[in-house]
């Protein structure tokens, strides 16, 4: 009997062998395929992302001669996918490079004529910020309506808030130069204290945005470019800064917010007064701190300017 029984036993201690390797085969050949799906996972993940930010590369058709760093618009409609988890929608700012103003021969002759145009559009400026309660304020008006404007900023006021300055050309705004320190007697004193000023302010922007090539190219003189006690030094330092590859403006109506206490009613009579029948209008307003009657009016001025059918631009769309 136990003769017989033996072949049997054997038997079985071959079967569980075999059902032991077969188990062994098949988990090993589960972990390779499981691998194999994670890695195609992977790299089709960062190929899908590598494509997005060349096709916004190649939207954005770079001349290599000229420009040095260029603007990216992410596909505001692309969900990115991660390691199987979907992740919200990336923000328009997230891909973006820096955004670097050029100022070729074309943008000099457009500048020279800024204040005309063949259809209707306005140009919406700030100057004198920006400031921690006011400017912040604007920027949320700005976005409600997709409306891009330009800031000329106090080199001293981006050194207080460089975060809020950072915001304004995160979101896609034209940061120009006012000077550092708005002071008349220091900034007129010559003309090269209106080019120091310049020079010192866009350190200071350059800091606050981490971008250190950046350059406006684009100058605002307290007070005006003309006239005035110091129309002389105005006009040596105009000439100055052209040799310096840097422009200037003024404006061509204002809501007068810088000259005495107006309701948000009033500011709108004043613009609509200055305006008049303009095709081109840059519109000069005010974000410093004691200005909180400009952010109240600002949506009101936002819609007179659709009303009367104009387009919303700002100087990214002159030095281009």
């Amino acid at each position: 009997m136990i003769d017989l029984m033996l072949p049997d036993i054997k038997r079985k201690k071959l079967n569980y062998k075999h059902i032991i390797f077969t188990v062994i085969i098949l988990i090993i050949i589960g972990i390779s395929i499981f691998l194999c799906i994670q890695s195609v996972k992977r790299n089709n993940t960062q190929i899908a992302m590598e494509n997005v930010v060349n096709n916004n590369l190649n939207t954005q058709n770079i001349n290599t001669e000229n420009v040095n760093q260029e603007e990216v618009k992410p596909n505001d409609n692309v969900i990115y996918i991660i390691d199987d988890k979907k992740i919200a929608k990336i923000a328009n700012n997230v891909l973006m490079t820096s955004i670097q103003p050029r100022l070729t021969n074309a943008a000099k002759e457009k500048m020279k004529h800024i204040y005309s145009s063949d259809y209707k559009r306005v140009f919406l400026t700030f100057d004198d910020g920006p400031s921690k309660n006011v400017t912040p304020q604007i920027l949320d008006i700005l976005k409600q309506n997709n409306v891009k404007a330009t800031f000329f900023v106090l080199g001293n006021r981006v050194d207080l808030y460089p975060n809020i300055l950072k915001r304004e050309y995160d979101e896609g705004h034209y940061i120009a130069n006012h000077g550092y320190s708005h002071q008349y007697s220091s900034i007129y004193a010559n003309p090269y204290n209106v080019l120091d000023e310049f020079n010192k302010t866009e350190y200071s922007i350059r800091n606050a945005i981490g971008n250190q090539s950046y350059n406006s190219h684009l100058f605002r003189f307290p007070g005006g470019a003309s006239g005035g006690k110091y129309a002389t030094v105005k006009k040596e330092a105009i000439a100055l800064l052209e040799q310096n590859g840097i422009m200037h403006v003024d404006w061509s109506a204002l809501t007068k917010d810088a000259e005495g206490k107006f309701t948000k009613e009033q500011l709108i009579q004043n613009l609509s007064e200055t305006v008049g029948n303009k095709q081109s209008v840059v519109l000069l307003m005010h974000d410093a701190g004691d200005k909180q009657t400009t952010a109240d009016a600002l949506q009101d001025v936002i819609n007179y300017f659709r009303d009367q059918g104009y387009v919303f631009e700002n100087f990214y769309d002159i030095m281009k």
